[in-house]
């Protein structure tokens, strides 16, 4: 491939719009927990239940990934995701309008079924537009809108929001904007084999589905990724309420401490993902995982002190975020056997949300409920310590450091099949 047949206006384009569609999953998906203090007496509700709320839609987001990978695989990206993101955004309107824990657990679990496919289709996209050199930095680019939109400017703008309105209208609000973003999505998402240059283009058939596991770094992204979404999520969901319960913190000073691990996710999944594109996929995720373990460590055994908590909360969010996109991108996809990209990116994500992103906040809202909400950041914290013994076994696919001349251009992801490694 060579710049005369590779489309960069079409990269750019994708990667922008795919980056703006999925920072709206991350606000209608993390403003819930910002609310919550607010939502907490009105429909009266516990630790459990938030635990609960935000348990379902990640089980419901990774099943989602997992089954409609595929399907968009075979019927098309923009028949997936422009259904999925009116979906998930009519959904979100309508989470103002909940009565109960059980009218909010049902509109949860469906809005997380309509948000995994932005993500696994999302990875695709991404993937198919991107020059091999830039998959890392276009990734990257993408994957961290969500904690950007969704856990750094959210929170900051709900809990100003509810000083003039209620927790009902701002989820009226966050959820319009996905309507617009659908319809540019229709006009500009092309399907693989339109894309000149693009790697799917080149192969003769699809790999038989059975072929998803030959690669060992697809069952190991599964698990890394459980244990980087079990620090992401459990600490999204009970950072709010820690705050302002544990540490006694205003409402507005909650807002912007947890607003660190939206700032701090989002440089960490550019950051992390470009910098993987230079020293290596498994180098960039094992030091992820430490810094993160260090700096959350930190973060539990600091005071009402709220300078030193936002830096060291979102020093520790970047690394976390980082090797959560680091395994949930490139690292599946370079490993995807031909036609399979989005299977596998489903099945990875799917996975790890599931347990890391559904069961995990599940049992941090046991923990805080049973034994307090403060023991649930050292749950987090252990998260980070068993993603980074599993990540240790990762083989290397970045495509600069794992050849040299026209191969480093070029990854398992754009070989026909899949090889055993």
């Amino acid at each position: 491939m060579n710049a005369t047949t590779w489309d960069s206006s079409y990269e750019w384009r994708a990667v922008l719009i795919m980056s703006v569609a999925f920072g709206l999953v991350g606000v209608d998906r993390f403003v819930l927990p910002t609310l919550f203090p607010s939502m907490m007496q009105d429909l009266h509700l516990n630790y459990q239940d938030l635990g609960n709320l935000v348990g379902i839609l990640g089980v419901a987001w990774g099943t989602a990934a997992i089954l409609v990978g595929n399907l968009s695989d075979r019927l098309g990206r923009r028949r997936v995701l422009v259904p999925a993101v009116v979906l998930f955004s009519l959904l979100s309107v309508l989470s103002g309008f909940a009565t109960g824990l059980l009218s909010l657990l049902a509109i949860r679990a469906v809005m997380g079924f309509a948000e995994g496919p932005v993500a696994s289709t999302g990875v695709a996209v991404a993937v198919e537009a991107s020059h091999p050199r830039r998959r890392g930095m276009n990734n990257g680019f993408f994957q961290c809108t969500i904690a950007l939109f969704g856990i750094g400017i959210a929170p900051i703008v709900a809990t100003q929001l509810l000083r003039i309105t209620s927790w009902r209208a701002v989820f009226w609000i966050v959820g319009a904007p996905g309507l617009i973003a659908a319809a540019f999505m229709w006009f500009i998402i092309r399907e693989p084999r339109s894309i000149p240059g693009a790697h799917q283009t080149a192969a003769p058939r699809r790999a038989p589905l059975g072929t998803i596991f030959r690669h060992r770094n697809v069952p190991l992204s599964i698990l890394g990724l459980l244990c980087a979404m079990t620090g992401v999520f459990v600490l999204s969901a009970v950072m709010p309420n820690y705050l302002e319960d544990y540490l006694k913190l205003t409402n507005s000073q909650m807002g912007f401490v947890t607003s660190a691990i939206g700032f701090g996710g989002a440089l960490g999944q550019f950051g992390l993902l470009t910098l993987s594109d230079f020293i290596g996929r498994r180098s960039a995720t094992l030091l992820s995982f430490v810094i993160a373990a260090i700096f959350l460590w930190l973060f539990i055994h600091t005071g009402v002190n709220l300078p030193v908590l936002f830096v060291l909360l979102s020093i520790a969010a970047m690394f976390n975020f980082g090797a959560l996109a680091i395994l949930a991108g490139p690292i599946p996809a370079e490993a995807a056997p031909v036609g399979l990209l989005a299977s596998v990116a489903g099945l990875v994500i799917g996975g790890g949300e599931i347990f890391g992103g559904g069961v995990a906040p599940s049992l941090a809202g046991t923990i805080a409920q049973h034994f307090g909400i403060q023991y649930t950041l050292y749950y987090a914290l252990a998260g980070q310590v068993a993603g980074l013994l599993i990540c240790a076994f990762l083989l290397e696919t970045a495509p600069r450091r794992s050849g040299s001349g026209r191969r480093a251009a070029v990854s398992e992801l754009d070989k026909a099949p899949a090889t055993l490694h």
